[in-house]
């Protein structure tokens, strides 16, 4: 499903009014620029790799007719405002964002360039577009699934671990798409006789502060919101020795999480 959804994301950018504005750049002097801004939780070789490899196949090489300016709060949510911000200074053509904080972030800080969003969850609810026919603005991309997804998680759990009785969703304060994430859970729970607790994460600090406080009080698993930074957490729940389940493909394929269901 990610590959897929990869697919579709870079034949979106291709095809976007966006692509023509590089295209109108790639006639003057200055080479166009995309500039993209991550959270810090993807697997950035393998997504950086897929993304040029994506754009190549459209005609643009890196070096040639595009540059790049790639930008990660590497996990310090709080600094989203600020490299959106500077991406704008550096005047790029079209900004990529990857989860509903990152494109908030973005249309923030400008209004002119045009954005690409990724993985965003609800971007009506979010006021990030207008429809999802008709976005308007300056806003395109992909919504996604993931809070009907991470409902579905707490049976998957109780599948891979039938004694699990508790378990803890942790999820992303500054995400709008918290709320529906959460619900989806609590849902689930309901269905399965599962007692969730909840926990809001408004930064780094506090996912480690999250984790540690389980030595005393741990949860049969945890599910961690995608827009977190997923492979810190991955990294603290092998840590605290939590089972840890989250949407990304990558969270158990290559950042230790116990299982992913994308």
């Amino acid at each position: 499903m990610f590959e897929m959804r990869r697919r579709k994301f870079i034949g979106l950018l291709g095809g976007a009014a966006a692509m023509r504005a590089l295209a109108a750049q790639a006639q003057q002097p200055k080479m166009p620029t995309i500039g993209a801004l991550v959270i810090g939780n993807i697997n950035p070789e393998q997504f950086w790799r897929e993304f040029r490899q994506g754009l190549r196949d459209l005609g643009y090489v890196e070096g040639q007719n595009i540059r790049f300016e790639f930008r990660s709060a590497e996990g310090h949510l709080e600094r989203l405002p600020e490299l959106a911000a500077e991406l704008v200074r550096l005047k790029v053509d079209i900004i990529v964002t990857w989860f509903t904080p990152t494109a908030l972030a973005a249309k923030q800080a400008t209004d002119k360039i045009p954005i690409v969003m990724a993985e965003t969850g609800d971007p009506i609810g979010t006021g990030l577009v207008a429809s999802l026919p008709r976005p308007g603005g300056n806003v395109t991309g992909i919504a996604s699934a993931t809070a009907e997804l991470a409902g579905k998680s707490v049976q998957l759990i109780r599948d891979m671990l039938p004694s699990a009785r508790r378990v803890t969703a942790l999820a992303n304060a500054t995400d709008p798409f918290s709320k529906p994430f959460l619900e989806q859970i609590k849902l689930g729970g309901e269905a399965t006789g599962t007692t969730i607790d909840t926990v809001s994460i408004s930064n780094s600090e506090e996912l480690e502060i999250a984790f540690a406080s389980m030595e005393q009080d741990r949860p049969d698993a945890v599910i961690v919101q995608p827009s977190l930074p997923s492979k810190r957490a991955a990294e603290l729940a092998l840590k605290h020795r939590v089972p840890a389940v989250s949407v990304p493909r990558w969270f158990a394929e290559e950042q230790g999480g116990l299982m992913s269901y994308s």
